[in-house]
């Protein structure tokens, strides 16, 4: 009858290109021999003042903290060779210039009391098949008044530790994610 080959890896290997096929005529809108319309424009995003960053104005004090990017404070070393980043400047009386970057969140609660709301959200590494590294996820703290403090996550499973690596501080901060 010939030879036949009927081995699993073969199997798999037709159906992933079968699968992918497929997923590019669904994704190009059916059979491919018509155009792709061309895409919408984006609607434009309000610019910040000039010389000022997202969530943040002129003189560097920050106004949204959920707006604030990476990058846009100053990056310091702290405990242990952690390395951070402290964005805006700090609140009057503010309990946040007592912290380190590289502190654990147990270090940040005992000085800067509980915070008014926290969470957690993965990162882009959380997606990365057989990696185990740190970073995964980060946790986050609130404090009504004083800014945002994020964490690099602990260890697998833990969502609620970690090393601090940012500092935002807004005095407008409405202490809620």
């Amino acid at each position: 009858m010939g030879n036949r080959t009927n081995s699993p890896a073969v199997l798999w290997a037709v159906t992933a290109v079968v699968v992918l096929a497929t997923a590019g005529c669904a994704s190009r809108g059916g059979s491919g021999s018509q155009p792709a319309a061309a895409p919408a424009p984006a609607a434009a995003a309000p610019a910040a003042p000039s010389g000022s960053k997202a969530g943040m104005d002129a003189r560097g004090n920050v106004t949204d903290s959920s707006k604030v990017e990476a990058g846009s404070g100053r990056t310091v070393k702290g405990l242990n060779g952690y390395e951070g980043e402290i964005t805006g400047n700090p609140a009057r009386n503010s309990k946040f210039t007592r912290l380190q970057i590289g502190m654990s969140a147990k270090q940040v609660t005992d000085l800067a009391g509980p915070p008014t709301d926290q969470g957690a959200y993965v990162t882009g590494k959380a997606f990365i098949p057989f990696y185990f590294g740190s970073d995964r996820h980060r946790f986050e703290m609130t404090y009504k008044g004083q800014g945002r403090l994020i964490f690099a996550g602990g260890g697998m499973g833990e969502y609620t530790g970690g090393n601090l690596i940012w500092i935002i501080h807004n005095a407008n901060e409405s202490g809620y994610r």
